[in-house]
């Protein structure tokens, strides 16, 4: 989701540039200055693991020109996307969805990320510009974007027109599409309040605009923020990475498995021989899945951004 580096600014938009909001602003600019200490950069480099995945799991095959695939994945987004804050190739989404959807089709994907950490809704266009200077477009685009849009900050409308450009362009090219939409800033403790209501406020309504502006441009949007909150509330410390920002891998699988349904019904590759939850268990260890870690969770957020969630449809 990359710092926090002007929520202050955004804050500011928020209210009035009269003399009696002149507190509140300076309220919001310190507590802004607070996260920023608290928050790291993100500094490091995500694990990469593009190549290609088989039925079975096993290790990444290098892909070539002359490789065979059946399918070709493409993620695009911010440092989300990227699976900033885990520690190998196996617990980034795009490698988790790559395995799932490889699972449940039985064909052999390949996975290619464009995804850029930082990066704000006005850098889709470029990336899908670099997807078509790479070689043809994929069979299907995962995007995951919009923390960075609040914290820049950008403005909603067009932030959310953006995606829904991108969407477009991408359905044009002939891949499905699926978007993770923008998160709930409210499960960050190291916001404070009520920088923290700020920035969930304004959140919840960037999510709400990414998702109707997907729907229309013909692509299938996730609700990250009423499908992950409450999970993020309920264990912070087992789905936030070491930062306390940006998720773990406990969390980025949880994140897959919601995409992965909706990922697996645009394609019409469900089979009835697995589940999404079976394709989904982990292969880095015989622990089975970091899922498992989280036990039982509360009911969704009651603040839904409108978006129906996608359903696992059961082996039968």
């Amino acid at each position: 989701m990359g710092r926090i580096t002007s929520v202050a600014v955004a804050a500011a938009a928020l209210v009035s540039t009269g003399s009696a909001y002149v507190g509140a602003r300076n309220l919001l600019s310190g507590q802004a200055d607070q996260a920023r200490q608290t928050i790291p950069k993100s500094w490091d480099a995500p694990p990469r693991a593009d190549g290609v995945y088989s039925p079975g799991g096993g290790p990444v095959q290098r892909w070539t020109r002359d490789t065979q695939v059946d399918l070709h994945l493409m993620i695009f987004g911010d440092s989300t996307a990227t699976g900033y804050g885990s520690t190998c190739g196996d617990e980034v989404p795009g490698v988790l969805l790559a395995r799932g959807l490889a699972e449940e089709s039985g064909k052999r994907i390949r996975l290619s990320t464009k995804a850029i950490v930082g990066a704000t809704s006005k850098g889709l266009s470029g990336q899908i510009d670099a997807m078509f200077v790479a070689g043809p477009p994929p069979d299907a685009a995962v995007i995951m974007i919009g923390a960075n849009d609040i914290t820049k900050p950008n403005g909603l409308g067009p932030s959310a027109r953006r995606v829904g450009q991108a969407v477009e362009r991408l359905r044009s090219a002939g891949a499905v599409v699926v978007v993770g939409t923008c998160p709930d800033f409210g499960v960050i403790k190291a916001i404070p309040q009520p920088l923290r209501w700020v920035t969930r406020n304004r959140g919840l309504r960037l999510a709400r605009a990414q998702a109707a502006a997907v729907r229309a441009a013909g692509g299938v949007p996730v609700p990250f923020s009423d499908l992950l909150a409450p999970h993020f509330y309920e264990a912070p410390e087992v789905l936030f990475s070491a930062d306390m920002f940006h998720p773990s891998a406990a969390g980025y699988e949880l994140a897959a498995k919601q995409l992965l349904p909706a990922l697996c019904r645009a394609l019409g590759e469900f089979s009835s021989e697995t589940t999404t939850e079976a394709a989904l268990e982990s292969r880095m260890d015989g622990s089975g899945s970091l899922l498992a870690r989280i036990g039982n969770v509360s009911r969704l957020w009651r603040r839904s951004t409108g978006v129906p969630a996608p359903m696992v449809v059961p082996a039968s």
